[in-house]
């Protein structure tokens, strides 16, 4: 029997959870907490390695039965060289094993056989890196997008496209403006949610109605983020920028959709530092405390982001 699509599987984790949030699995280095080894420990060596990993299985632990999906920040295992994505794989399967779905956020783009090739490596539960959706960066082109487009659907797998950013920097391409037919003039992230909406609605999920294509849509933009729901009405938002970045909960669940009974569906609203390197955490003295901080700072996010 084949996997459910991964709107439906994303959904029905959402209604278990009963919450839209995703914790940032992004172990910064230079933020390493001093219950994993601290700081300034040598990128790739055995030390770092291990905490590397204790610090990956504490933060599975606390998001266990708490929340729909993690996403791991690809960049901070490859700074560790082969052995950091050795421990990438590994807390892949162990947190999928745990119930949790796995956001790879390694933003891949490329052509032909290079975008087939990454697409293989990270989509699907006989990856190498093995995910239930992807980040992918779309500005080389529709073509670029093809293979991860196919990949995606031959293993039931998700797409997170980066349309609207959570960075300052989003300014410089993605908010300028493009001439439009009758002079008129279109941000460059409409014009890409248009590119994007025929692939979006070929992928809906029958049974939610959603797609198994998403978009990158970041929370420091909550009228941007209503108005690609507007142009993109199945489409599962990602949302970076919640909690370290500045983003209110409200801002945060601006794209958004509000069920008839007042919860959220649609996608997720990530939260990382504020999660794994939250005071608490930094602070702690033993593996089990730093869980126990995580586990806080996770039921304050889900409370705040219940609230709005």
């Amino acid at each position: 029997m084949s996997m459910p699509a991964f709107a439906s599987r994303l959904s029905a984790a959402i209604q278990t959870s009963g919450t839209v949030l995703c914790v940032g699995l992004d172990p910064h280095p230079d933020l390493m907490p001093t219950a994993f080894g601290g700081p300034g420990q040598a990128l790739g060596s055995i030390e770092a390695l291990s905490h590397l990993r204790d610090f990956c299985l504490c933060t599975i632990a606390a998001a266990k039965d708490r929340v729909p999906a993690i996403k791991p920040q690809a960049a901070l295992f490859e700074a560790h060289g082969a052995g950091g994505m050795a421990v990438l794989a590994e807390i892949a399967q162990i947190a999928r094993e745990a119930g949790l779905l796995v956001i790879m956020d390694a933003k891949r783009g490329d052509i032909g056989s290079t975008a087939r090739a990454y697409a293989s490596a990270w989509l699907g539960s006989k990856a190498a890196f093995a995910s239930d959706a992807l980040t992918i960066n779309p500005y080389l082109g529709m073509d670029s997008l093809e293979p991860f487009f196919a990949q995606a659907a031959e293993t039931n797998s998700g797409l997170f496209i980066l349309v609207r950013t959570s960075n300052k920097g989003s300014a410089d391409i993605q908010q300028q403006n493009l001439a439009a037919s009758g002079g008129a003039k279109m941000p460059v992230y409409k014009h890409l949610a248009n590119q994007l909406f025929p692939y979006i609605e070929a992928a809906k999920d029958p049974i939610t109605g959603l797609s198994d294509i998403g978009i990158v849509a970041g929370a420091t933009g909550p009228s941007e983020a209503r108005e690609l729901r507007k142009l993109l009405p199945s489409a599962l938002f990602l949302i970076p920028g919640y909690g370290a970045q500045g983003a209110s909960a409200a801002e945060a669940c601006s794209g958004l959709i509000q069920k008839t009974d007042g919860t959220l569906t649609g996608g997720l609203v990530n939260a990382s530092r504020a999660i794994t390197h939250n005071a608490g955490v930094q602070e702690a003295t033993s593996p089990k405390t730093a869980e126990q901080a995580m586990v806080a700072a996770i039921d304050r996010a889900k409370q705040e982001l219940a609230d709005i």
